[in-house]
Formats: C-alpha cells, sequence, structure tokens
C-alpha cells in the first residue's frame, strides 16, 4: 500500500519543443482526446450570429431613451453546436469531484448524492420564484424551516438565521448579531480575539465589522493557548472567533473553559463551523458554549460548491443572540402555516407570538437564501439520519488518520504527536531538498492526476499542505492517493529537479501565478 508508484514517476521533462504533453507535434494542436481548445473570440468573428432575428423598420420609433448602442457589441457570433462544443471541451479540462478525489483541506469536498439533485430538480422547488405571493409557496416556507429544526437540533442551539449566502457571509451575520446584543445593553466594546488555528475569514470579518483584531497564540500542540486567552480578556473584548476543530485538524478540548472565560468577561463566542463534518451528529456546539456558529451546507450537507453551485452559510444563535437575528425569517405558528417574517410584519408578530417585539439587527439578502441548496441539505439530512450523520464524521475522522498515518514517515507532520487528528491531515515542507517548495510538490500531484491539496495554509506551519479526503472516499481510492503522494514527496525530498518545471503532462504547463494574479487580463483585444 505505501510503496512508491514507481510507473508514476516520470523522471525526465518532455524534450523542447513537444509540448506541455510530450509527445510529437500535430497540425492542430490536439493530442488525441485532449482537445486543444481556442478562446470564444478566436472560433467565430462578430459579424455574424447563430439566431435569425426579424429586420427593423427604419421608421419605427425609438423606446431606448436615448440609450441606443452606437458601437457594435464585439461579440462572437456561433452557431449552437459551436457554442455547446466550446463550453464542452473546456469542461474536460477541468478537475471535479465526479473526476476523483478533491484532497482540498478545510474545504470537505465531498461527492454530491444524486438523490439530492434529483429532489432540487421537482418542479414544486426548481421552478419557486423568490417574487411569488407567500401564500403559493408555503411548501417552501415549510422546507426552509424543517431544514432550519434540524440544524439547532444538531447543533444545540436555540435559534438560526438561513439567509446567510455563504460561509464567510454567515460569520458576518454572527458578528453583527454581537455588536446588536452590546448595544442593546449599551456596551461599547471594540476587540475581537482570534487564535492563530482560525480560518483567515474570521479576522477579515471581524475588520470588516469595526472590530480591532488580536491574536491568541498557539500550543506546541497546535491549540488554542486558554491561558493567554483568559490574560487577554477584559472589558474591551466583545468576543472570540474560534474555529473547532481547527484549521491544523485537531479539536479543541478546552472549549468549554474557552466559552466560560469570555462569558465571564462579558464577551460571545463565535465558533467558525466550516469544520463541522469532522464533528456533525457527535458533538453539539451548543454544549461547549457558542453563542453563534455558521454552518457551510456546501461542506457538511454536501450541496455543490466551488463550479459546482453557490453556497449556504446558515448561522445558529444561543438564546443570547437569537432576538438579534437578521429578517426574514420563518416560523410555524401552532395552526401549522409556515410563515415569512419580514420587516412589515416583524413587530405585530413577535408581539402576538413571542410575547414582544425583537431586536433585528437588519438584513443580509434581498430574500432568503439557496432555495436550491436548502432542498438538497435537508434531503442529505433525511436520507442518512441520526445515526448516518453520526457515521458520516467518524468515517472522515478515519479517512484523515488513515491518510495522516500513512505519510507521517515520508512527509513532516507537526502535530501528528498531538494524538489523532480530526478531519483532515496537515503537513510540512521541512526536509525537502533545498530549492524544492511545497508549490513544486502540489504541480508535481498534478501529473499524477490529482487536484493538488490546500497549499500554505494554514500559516502557522511551514509549506503547509492540507489534506482532508471526507467521508465519501473509499479505501481503494485513498490507497492509491497515498501511493503517489508518497512518490512525490520522496522526489521532492531527493531533490527531483523535474519538479520545478510540472506539471508535464497537464493541458497547460505551469504557469506565472503571481503574474496572473497581479496582471490579469480580463478583456479580449483583437490581435489586429
Amino acid at each position: 500500500m505505501n510503496a512508491p508508484n514507481q510507473s508514476g514517476w516520470k523522471p525526465t521533462t518532455p524534450e523542447a519543443g513537444d509540448g506541455a504533453q510530450g509527445g510529437l507535434a500535430t497540425t492542430t494542436g490536439n493530442k488525441a482526446l485532449m482537445l486543444e481548445e481556442p478562446l470564444i473570440f478566436e472560433i467565430a468573428d462578430n459579424q455574424t450570429t447563430g439566431v435569425d432575428l426579424p429586420e427593423v423598420d427604419a421608421g419605427a420609433a425609438d423606446r431606448l431613451g436615448g440609450m441606443a448602442r452606437d458601437a457594435d457589441i464585439g461579440l462572437p457570433g456561433l452557431a449552437e453546436p459551436e457554442a455547446v462544443r466550446h463550453y464542452t471541451r473546456l469542461s474536460r479540462q477541468n478537475y471535479g469531484i465526479d473526476l476523483g478525489f478533491f484532497p482540498l483541506g478545510s474545504c470537505t469536498m465531498k461527492h454530491n448524492p444524486r438523490l439530492n439533485e434529483k429532489v432540487a430538480r421537482m418542479p414544486g422547488f426548481a421552478d419557486v420564484h423568490p417574487l411569488q405571493p407567500v401564500d403559493t409557496v408555503r411548501g417552501a416556507l415549510g422546507v426552509i424551516n424543517e431544514l432550519a429544526h434540524w440544524l439547532i437540533e444538531l447543533t444545540g442551539m436555540h435559534g438560526v438565521a438561513m439567509s446567510p449566502k455563504a460561509g464567510a457571509h454567515g460569520e458576518l451575520c454572527g458578528i453583527l448579531c454581537i455588536r446588536a446584543a452590546l448595544e442593546a445593553r449599551g456596551d461599547a466594546r471594540e476587540v475581537i480575539l482570534v487564535p492563530e488555528s482560525a480560518h483567515g475569514t474570521n479576522p477579515a470579518t471581524a475588520a470588516f465589522a469595526g472590530y480591532r483584531v488580536e491574536d491568541i497564540p498557539a500550543t506546541p500542540e497546535g491549540r488554542v493557548d486558554l491561558e493567554a486567552l483568559k490574560a487577554r480578556l477584559g472589558p474591551d473584548v466583545a468576543g472570540v472567533m474560534i474555529t473547532n476543530p481547527n484549521t491544523c485538524g485537531l479539536f479543541e478540548p478546552d472549549m468549554r473553559a474557552i466559552s466560560d472565560a469570555v462569558h465571564e468577561a462579558g464577551g460571545f463566542v463565535y465558533c467558525d463551523g466550516a469544520n463541522f463534518n469532522a464533528i456533525v451528529g457527535r458533538v453539539r456546539p451548543g454544549d461547549l458554549g457558542v453563542d453563534a456558529m455558521h454552518i457551510n451546507l456546501h461542506k457538511t450537507f454536501s450541496t455543490p460548491h466551488g463550479g459546482g453551485g453557490p453556497g449556504s452559510g446558515p448561522v445558529v444563535l444561543s438564546k443570547a443572540l437569537s432576538p438579534y437575528g437578521p429578517l426574514p425569517y420563518t416560523a410555524r405558528t401552532k395552526d401549522g402555516v409556515v410563515h415569512l417574517v419580514e420587516e412589515e410584519s416583524a413587530d405585530e408578530f413577535a408581539r402576538e407570538h413571542f410575547g414582544g417585539p425583537l431586536s433585528h439587527f437588519g438584513r443580509m439578502t434581498a430574500f432568503h437564501g439557496q432555495m436550491g441548496m436548502f432542498t438538497r441539505a435537508l434531503t442529505y439530512m433525511l436520507s442518512h439520519g441520526a445515526d448516518g450523520l453520526k457515521q458520516v464524521a467518524e468515517d472522515a475522522v478515519l479517512n484523515a488518520n488513515y491518510i495522516l498515518r500513512s505519510m507521517e514517515d515520508v512527509l513532516h507532520a507537526p502535530y501528528a504527536h498531538s494524538g489523532p487528528c480530526m478531519h483532515e491531515a496537515l503537513f510540512g515542507d521541512k526536509g525537502f531538498a533545498e530549492g524544492l517548495s511545497t508549490l513544486d510538490l502540489a504541480k508535481g500531484m498534478i501529473d499524477e492526476g490529482y487536484h493538488p491539496m490546500t497549499m500554505y495554509f494554514p500559516l502557522v506551519v511551514h509549506g503547509a499542505m492540507l489534506v482532508e479526503p471526507t467521508e465519501t472516499e473509499s479505501k481503494a481510492t485513498i490507497d492509491q492517493f497515498i501511493t503517489a503522494f508518497r512518490s512525490v514527496a520522496e522526489r521532492a525530498k531527493a531533490g527531483d529537479e523535474s519538479l520545478k518545471t510540472a506539471p508535464h503532462y497537464a493541458p497547460r504547463s505551469r504557469l506565472d501565478e503571481t503574474a496572473a494574479a497581479r496582471k490579469p487580463v480580463l478583456a479580449y483585444t483583437d490581435p489586429q
């Protein structure tokens, strides 16, 4: 299982002039079924179109109000087969979860069950429109409310805001709830504490909300330094943003003590729930004293993300923060009817059903979240059941530990001594030959047929490589990945110079990523 993949090691680069994939040059640039696809502007000109439109009557009244175009639009004209083939060919050059194992750490790139897609495509869900009269979408509101109920049950919290569209959006929602709660008691605090092992979006969110961010160091075991945290708490600290399990792939055993200390100092605890997949069904954050936590439906509950679809980041809230959550929200009354509570009716509804108006901080989005993601996530929950969700966490942790222990003799594993990891295994570049880096190893993994792992994150480990297998990968798949990973790691340690120019067999060789980021070319310019 752990033997290097000899056939996968291509120790020499292709001969000059052979192209990125090697072999003889072809007239078209195509290499068998690997097609060389030009830009869409290079396929056709802007004088043709694939659609026939009626001639415009020169004497017809101008209804554009002075907004008529005075120059060519500059878009290419293609026939339908040309357009379909162009984007299909481009899609074949992408890597996706349906092609193979996606080891991105902290991203939870798990398989998206087709049952979820079937339910989401039912006409009653797929055709619903956010501007329909509420009485015509009671079923959709029921789905949102049912999902909200189970998110509260799984986390042991009091309420949930469903409208945030992604993880960072959810973080902002939680921090705004904290700010609203502090302002309601006339307590203007200025500081949010963020441990070194937290996600990078945590300090960004706190700063965006107007707080000053201060770091809390980690222990040699990769966990929050509890004593350093306690020493910094004071009347200026609004709260702490902590990721648990953290970005080192480790559970925070002092989480309850951290929450108690923050609460005693008058602050609130925000937990980044991006890694909830490791503890779902096993640990309830509410039992750990958490006040707010976003949940990435597109991670833990398998809805497509990245290029596969939009995210969704509901935020579960403690009893102390629930009254400050955003509008709108759904609520099921005693008669079984699910209501969508908007600004116009919020105070009256709360007085009738909650005994008085709530103190909502405002609104996060125009509409109430991602309906397609809600449908998929609820389908995933109901199809797995309580025992299945518990097994999700257990298998995800088992797979990550299998990778950690299979690689620790080849790669530096800085926290392997801390005990079992959770959902992801963390490695560093210590021991690589001089001149070789994590980036070189990652490019070598592309030649082996894998999307690279998360690189250079978390920042607390030099040359970090973060691998998250999720629960949906089989042992055979993971064994194959480990074999390739070990092979490329051994090449990096041995000083294999060919890694510096990898990938050699991808549609494109190594690009200048720095120039692409700093000087992007975002508009097509006709070379003529």
